[in-house]
């Protein structure tokens, strides 16, 4: 990475929610990557190269972007694995409470890119666990957009008022 995004990347970590555009909404993302890589152990740092292609085609190319995504997702996985205030059932907690609150970020699952990450798992019974978050997410997701559909189309209405 570059030295100029790594010294946004410091500057930003304090005050994110102030400097980036949209960021619940790149938060929200960084929370589903995390939630799979965070279920493998044994991951790598190619689950994170991953998480940067993804982005690129999420975000157009918009390399910043996407390295806050990828560090974002970096940093909740950290603190899943060290057990810092954070694992995988209060992580998916916070899933669950964000698209009650903003039931529009469930358009953002798509499941169909998690699977470079959960292919990069080679241990059975983990890969199962992962499908099986997937298999949630994916539920969760449809329940959330069909639910909620009538709030997903007034919020997104608001949002193109306002910009």
């Amino acid at each position: 990475m570059r030295l100029s995004f790594r010294l946004k990347h410091y500057f930003f970590s304090a005050f994110r929610e102030f400097f980036v555009h949209h960021h619940g909404s790149l938060e929200f993302r960084a929370k589903i990557f995390a939630l799979v890589i965070a279920s493998n152990e044994d991951s790598t740092v190619d689950s994170y190269v991953a998480v940067k292609k993804i982005g690129m085609q999420i975000y157009k190319d918009d390399e910043d972007r996407v390295n806050l995504l990828m560090l974002s997702t970096k940093e909740l996985v950290k603190k899943v694995q060290d057990n810092n205030g954070l694992d995988i059932d209060t992580l998916v907690n916070n899933i669950q409470k964000e698209l009650k609150i903003i039931p529009r970020y469930a358009k953002k699952i798509d499941v169909e890119s998690l699977k470079p990450i959960i292919d990069l798992t080679h241990d059975k019974d983990t890969l199962d666990y992962q499908h099986n978050i997937i298999e949630f997410l994916s539920k969760l997701k449809q329940e959330t957009l069909q639910n909620k559909k009538t709030q997903i189309e007034k919020d997104e209405k608001n949002l193109d008022c306002r910009y």
